[in-house]
């Protein structure tokens, strides 16, 4: 009990909550996993933690075209009703979670550290966002170190709140290739984007997808996989301004832009924006014309079938 008071007097002090696996609150998929953990510290909505969920991950260092990728399928899960998990690093991780506050939708950060604590520290304002509408969960007492040996461990926790796991650019020694076999061992699905079969930077999601991992062209392929309805779309409702992309939020409606003056009024590089038009126009958000512009069109195909 020497640990457990101070410990439990920092969580009254600093508005963390607490669940253990005897809480009725405790999310019920968690517990089926082989080793649950004891005890959750959280931050934000613990409801969120019952909810059908999907996990995002991949690279720490993925290439901007896969997070691009990773941040309009998280987007697009979180249109379709679902809470978006991942685990609050740099680059897929971040993408996902992004992605899923764009849609005005919930997300879970599974953290490798304390809560008193944000790694890396660069993500304090997402870390914020995230405990405004969702949740940011530890089994780590609230003032744990970011320790090398805590993030593998806190990978089982992301595959075991979801129904199924998304990898979004693993190289072979990949960390999100651990939370996919976890995510094998629990009994859930495992689906992964393929990529540049030149590239070492996709090796291990090819080689996911070679051993029976679903392969993810558009989010409809993870609704198929975990058998997800959509939740009923509003017609008379507008689309929520926070649910459209930076790039698109930068474009009037039926204006035509080149990749120049988009490169100027958003302050990216025309490589990093060519990735995001291309998947636009595949899912109808935006047209390009014969001249090589892009416009931003009134509503999406995606929407128009639902």
């Amino acid at each position: 009990m020497g640990r457990l008071e101070p410990l439990l007097q920092l969580v009254r002090d600093s508005g963390h909550g607490a669940l253990t696996c005897l809480d009725p609150l405790y999310p019920a998929l968690l517990k089926t996993i082989p080793d649950p953990p004891v005890i959750l510290w959280t931050q934000g909505d613990q409801s969120l933690l019952s909810q059908p969920a999907v996990a995002v991950v991949g690279s720490r260092r993925a290439f901007p075209a896969s997070l691009t990728i990773a941040r309009q399928l998280a987007r697009d899960l979180a249109d379709a009703g679902l809470v978006v998990v991942s685990g609050m690093a740099r680059g897929v991780d971040s993408a996902a979670h992004l992605g899923a506050l764009d849609a005005g939708g919930p997300t879970i950060a599974v953290t490798g550290c304390g809560l008193t604590n944000v790694y890396p520290p660069r993500n304090a304002k997402l870390a914020a966002a995230i405990r405004e509408t969702g949740t940011i969960v530890s089994e780590l007492p609230p003032d744990a170190e970011p320790l090398p040996s805590h993030f593998p461990l806190r990978n089982r926790i992301i595959s075991g709140l979801a129904r199924a796991t998304i990898v979004v650019e693993a190289g072979a020694r990949s960390g999100s290739l651990i939370t996919a076999m976890q995510a094998v061992e629990q009994g859930r699905s495992v689906l992964a984007v393929p990529g540049n079969t030149l590239s070492d930077r996709h090796r291990g999601s090819h080689q996911l997808i070679k051993d029976g991992a679903r392969l993810v062209d558009t989010v409809e392929d993870v609704l198929e996989e975990i058998g997800w309805t959509r939740r009923p779309v509003v017609e008379s409702t507008p689309r929520n301004h926070l649910q459209l992309s930076d790039l698109e939020s930068n474009m009037a409606m039926g204006e035509s832009y080149s990749v120049d003056n988009l490169a100027r009024k958003t302050r990216r590089s025309a490589s990093n924006l060519l990735a995001e038009l291309s998947l636009l126009e595949l899912s109808g958000r935006v047209r390009r014309t014969s001249s090589g512009e892009y416009i931003r069109l009134k509503r999406p195909n995606r929407v128009e079938e639902q």
